[in-house]
């Protein structure tokens, strides 16, 4: 390990400590040759699954890729980044307990959409307007009327279906044949 002050190789580790998690390592360093000290981190390297996309193309799974996604999903929304993490993780270990080397696009972004669908609504819809690529506003107001359906089945939808009579009712005219 070089040091990160003047690149010499020679060091030695004063003091290690395991994280809340155990899941790492930090050790803290001294540099026999500047006696400046550094912090470095071990942790077990996790072989990541190759995610193959729906062209076929295959890419080496990146949690920073997932991060942005679910980030985009969520800006401005009352969504915390600890929260966000915590779905990459679960996401990444899901991705990793398929046992396999390769994880389909599919199951990535379906774990996401389920993770966003509990934690913020409009993150959901956000998120499934990239992912399932609506083709038109039909399509779009389907997957919203679902939606609602399933807050009124919750018992959180009495006012939601207030709002959402109106606008059914203006598509319902648009159909009508004028007079």
């Amino acid at each position: 390990m070089r040091c990160p002050f003047c690149r010499n190789r020679g060091n030695r580790v004063v003091d290690s400590r395991l994280s809340g998690d155990g899941g790492t390592i930090r050790r803290r360093r001294m540099c026999s040759a500047c006696q400046r000290r550094f912090t470095t981190y071990e942790r077990v390297e996790e072989a990541a699954p190759v995610v193959v996309k729906k062209d076929g193309r295959r890419e080496p799974y990146d949690r920073l890729k997932v991060i942005a996604g679910i980030k985009r999903a969520c800006e401005k929304r009352p969504v915390s980044m600890e929260t966000i993490e915590k779905i990459a993780d679960r996401i990444e270990a899901a991705a990793a307990d398929l046992g396999g080397k390769e994880a389909p696009s599919s199951l990535i972004g379906a774990a996401v959409m389920n993770a966003l669908h509990e934690i913020d609504q409009v993150a959901y819809v956000r998120f499934a307007s990239v992912y399932r690529s609506f083709k038109d506003i039909g399509e779009f107001m389907q997957e919203l009327e679902e939606l609602i359906r399933q807050r009124e089945s919750d018992g959180d939808g009495v006012a939601r279906a207030a709002v959402a009579a109106p606008s059914a009712r203006a598509r319902d005219k648009k159909r009508e044949p004028p007079a």
